[in-house]
């Protein structure tokens, strides 16, 4: 059911679930485990993540997953919003959660290992010896699990919405089920445990080597890990082989060996695709079908990797608050048209809503609710895309106001994306009115950065926004600093490397300022004092337009 990419090491489908079952009863029985009580996951990619969070799932608690990048203030954050019973690790990370769990007050925080590596003292127990600590019996499977699948929540996944710093999205099983449904027709279908399955000219998989195998790369911390690299699997009864960490010849090297039929990247990996020389050396051949999500995907990035490759590239949208999926294009329709993100899924309503910050200059402090409840723009109209169904979250942790900043009383998410849907329903996203960048699939939230930045003793105002950076395929956060009148240091690259090593050294690796660090004499702000990012874009725009000569390809290539 799930194999190691690195040491082989498996579990099959009645393991995953003779463990989770014992995991399940050991945390009853260890720690008095109640129904909403939350285990937070702090870990790569591994094998073990399946049983942990089934396990958790089954002792009626919730799951919670982190970065396991982050540094202690940040998952210190986490655990102060989400204040869980018990936290799953790999050793590796054990000082960082100990100063995490210090800082957040709970330095009592039961720890509990996961992974090959064991704690040499034995004072940190592997969650395989929990289960032994359980008395009672396993549960049984013939009887419902006493939960309310509308109203209980099953993931508690922190993403930073439309903007702000990152809050906790709760998704009820009935969200994440439904979502798993929603997307079996024209989609998970042809994924099938004997290879039986396909649609137009996309061969099924080679004869001889079993049904479809799906090489998981994305972090299984994310949302689409969850659902797409866990639980669809289970659902569809094919094997998945986890990689811990990407890297580009490891990937094609799994490929390869396991014969991959199907893979979820995101767009810096097809951009590795294109240009990697390494690339070329493995036979790719077996994959039938990739999903690119996370963030939109030219069509001649798409063709110029399948020209290359072979590699079919379609694309979805969503995001955590959806559970992930909203739009989605089948496997017959991944290149009708090339660079759309597919048409709504079924269950799913969406609109194209006049954008929700010009929207508030107009209406005032009401418009969150009137903008909500507000008639769609004409089909074909660019604007706002808000979407309602079964999939969409019930809310955000402990923060009423950020709900009802995005969430209508009647179901309606503002998700802050804008774009337009065409004649046959297809989705093009064309731009963001939220505040997020994303680098390689992360949200990094600017306002997150600009309070570490405003903590330099040489920073007197900043604003941060993504740039796109051609090298990497990706955003990448770019300050913009004022310096301290009171302060006669000059303006200089080497004043500007020194805050970006300053910063850098303070926030998790995707957070780092990989844009650069420029000085400015202000930041352009509104009447209310909001930083007008979009006056801040018009600079980056006018700035590459400058170095777009002869000699300077990109103003970031050197990135």
């Amino acid at each position: 059911m799930f194999q190691d990419g690195d040491i082989d090491k498996f579990y099959t489908h009645s393991g995953v679930k003779e463990m989770s079952q014992a995991f399940g009863a050991g945390l009853k029985s260890t720690f008095n485990w109640q129904k909403g009580d939350i285990l937070t996951l702090f870990a790569s990619n591994s094998i073990d993540i399946p049983v942990v969070m089934l396990g958790t799932l089954l002792a009626r608690g919730t799951f919670s997953p982190a970065n396991p990048a982050y540094t202690a203030t940040e998952l210190a954050n986490q655990l102060m919003d989400s204040q869980p019973k018990a936290i799953a690790i790999q050793y590796r990370s054990l000082t960082v959660v100990k100063e995490a769990a210090q800082q957040a007050g709970i330095p009592r925080l039961p720890i509990l290992l996961i992974g090959a590596e064991r704690d040499p003292s034995s004072q940190i127990v592997h969650f395989t010896e929990l289960r032994t600590l359980s008395s009672g019996p396993t549960p049984n499977t013939s009887t419902p699990t006493k939960i309310k699948p509308k109203t209980d929540i099953a993931f508690l996944v922190y993403s930073s919405g439309t903007t702000g710093k990152p809050k906790g999205v709760q998704l009820s099983h009935y969200n994440v089920t439904s979502n798993i449904s929603q997307l079996q027709p024209g989609d998970q279908e042809y994924l099938t445990w004997d290879g039986s399955k396909t649609c137009r000219d996309i061969p099924l998989p080679k004869t001889g080597l079993g049904g479809d195998k799906v090489l998981v790369c994305v972090p299984m911390y994310h949302i689409l890990g969850l659902t797409k690299a866990i639980i669809n699997p289970l659902y569809r009864g094919v094997t998945a082989i986890v990689m811990e960490r990407f890297e580009i010849k490891l990937w094609c090297a799994l490929v390869q060996r396991h014969a991959i039929t199907f893979s979820y990247i995101v767009p810096p990996i097809v951009l590795l695709l294109c240009k990697d020389k390494a690339v070329m050396s493995y036979d790719l051949s077996s994959i039938r079908m990739a999903n690119s999500g996370a963030a939109p995907l030219s069509k001649e990035l798409i063709d110029a990797c399948h020209r290359r490759t072979g590699i079919r590239i379609k694309q979805g949208y969503g995001m955590t608050e959806t559970c992930p999926t909203v739009f989605n294009q089948t496997w017959d329709d991944w290149d009708r048209p090339v660079g759309s993100t597919g048409q709504l899924l079924p269950n799913v309503e969406a609109k194209i809503c006049q954008p929700f910050e010009e929207c508030a200059s107009t209406l005032g402090e009401k418009q969150t609710t009137v903008q909500s409840e507000s008639e769609g723009l004409e089909l074909g109209q660019v604007g706002e895309l808000y979407v309602r169904g079964p999939n969409v979250f019930l809310g955000y942790h402990n923060n009423v106001a950020a709900t009802r900043d995005c969430l209508s009383p009647s179901g309606w998410y503002r998700t802050g994306d804008v774009g337009y849907i065409d004649p046959r329903g297809n989705l093009f996203i064309t731009d963001r009115v939220k505040e997020l960048i994303k680098y390689k699939g992360n949200s990094v939230a600017p306002v997150e950065l600009e309070g570490f930045l405003l903590d330099h003793p040489l920073v007197d105002d900043c604003a941060v926004v993504g740039v796109q950076s051609a090298a990497l395929g990706t955003e990448v956060p770019t300050a913009y600093v004022v310096l301290k009148a009171s302060h006669t240091t000059k303006e200089s690259q080497e004043l500007a490397n020194k805050i970006r090593q300053w910063f850098d050294g303070r926030v998790v690796n995707y957070k780092k300022l990989r844009g650069g660090v420029k000085f400015v004499g202000a930041i352009p702000k509104s009447a209310s004092g909001k930083i007008l990012r979009r006056v801040m874009k018009q600079w980056v725009r006018a700035e590459e337009g400058k170095t777009q000569d002869g000699a300077a390809s990109s103003l970031f290539a050197k990135l």
